[in-house]
């Protein structure tokens, strides 16, 4: 009887434990800084990009044609 009370004493322990494990990590996940909002892009940043990245391919493909078109 009495190892059934103990073995009952120790699940106990470890179930406490865990719980506590679990409220502390919680509670440490609550108390850090909260997190920082993503940065917009306004429709004009991303016509610039595109601008700026469709002028590097035209230079890219043009560099290709004149290599392609020099004799071997």
């Amino acid at each position: 009887m009495t190892d059934r009370i103990q073995f009952v004493s120790v699940r106990e322990r470890i179930l406490s434990a865990s719980i506590l494990a679990m409220v502390l990590t919680g509670a440490s996940g609550c108390a850090g800084e909260p997190p920082q909002p993503a940065q917009t892009v306004t429709p004009d940043q991303v016509r610039g990009h595109a601008d700026k990245t469709f002028e590097r391919l035209k230079q890219e493909e043009q560099g290709r044609s004149t290599d392609s078109a020099a004799p071997r």
